[in-house]
Parts: structure tokens; C-alpha cells; sequence
């Protein structure tokens, strides 16, 4: 059975999926495994501690995927940390992560989420096209984003 509840970014529990989130985006970027350190730079240069909401998927306790959630410019938020782990992949995962964390920006009165996302990221690319976000021109100018998306909720 698949929980997910929210926890700070410093949690052990977000930890445990963030930090493995980071060196996935670092090594698949450099197309191979990179040192720690250059994961640790990286977690640095994406910080957690702006995020207002962090939801962590559990599988039987086991903490397997994240999702936060940035104020952007009321009424917009942004989605970051989007993460599930490999063994809990094409699961359902994500959609729910996705869905829960859409709940929680209804809540606080948001109606516009936009992410973004790099070229080498082609299933992340697929699940927000296929959960209705649609692609749009960027809307700031980041080093690791080539895509850029925007859902109406």
C-alpha cells in the first residue's frame, strides 16, 4: 500500500529520497557515475530549505519518492524535487505524488503550477505531458532546464 505524507526537507525519511534524487540528476546528466562531492555541490546549488511542501511516497514504510513544492507568484506555484526510486518506478508512484501535491497547492489557494525539467529526461517529460501539463516557452533561465511546463488546476 502506497502512503504519502508531508516532512520537512531536512527529515531523515526526504533525505533518503532527495539525496538519491541528486546523484540520478548528476550522473545522468554527465552520462556517468559522479564523485559525492559533486552530488553535495549540487544538492547546495538546489536547495530544499525554500520549499513550502514536501511530500514523501511510502511503500510498506519504505520511503520511495518526493515531491515539493515552491510559492512561486500567487496564484502560481512550482513543483521541484519530483523523484521515485527505481525499484518503485511504473508503479503509480509518481501520478500520485503528482495528484497529492496538486491537492496541496489547491489548498493553499494556488491555480497555476509549472515546472521544469532537462532534454535527458524523457520519462519525466512523458508523465507531465500525460498528467496534463502541456510545454511552454521558459519563464526564467536555468542552467539545468531545457523544458518548460505549466498546468491550470
Amino acid at each position: 500500500m502506497l502512503e504519502i505524507h508531508p516532512r520537512p526537507p531536512g527529515a531523515p525519511d526526504a533525505v533518503a529520497v532527495i539525496r538519491p534524487y541528486m546523484v540520478e540528476l548528476v550522473d545522468r546528466y554527465h552520462g556517468r557515475p559522479m564523485p559525492a562531492s559533486l552530488v553535495d555541490q549540487a544538492l547546495v546549488d538546489e536547495p530544499v530549505d525554500d520549499v513550502t511542501v514536501l511530500l514523501v511516497a511510502y511503500r510498506e514504510g519504505v520511503p520511495v519518492g518526493c515531491v515539493g513544492l515552491r510559492l512561486a507568484e500567487p496564484p502560481v506555484g512550482e513543483i521541484t524535487k519530483m523523484y521515485v526510486r527505481p525499484e518503485a518506478r511504473r508503479s503509480g508512484v509518481a501520478r500520485r505524488l503528482l495528484a497529492a501535491i496538486e491537492d496541496a497547492a489547491r489548498d493553499r489557494g494556488l491555480r497555476t503550477l509549472r515546472l521544469d525539467t532537462r532534454t535527458d529526461l524523457v520519462e519525466a517529460r512523458g508523465l507531465y505531458a500525460a498528467c496534463g501539463f502541456r510545454e511552454v516557452a521558459a519563464w526564467k533561465k536555468r542552467r539545468f532546464a531545457d523544458h518548460f511546463f505549466v498546468k491550470e488546476i
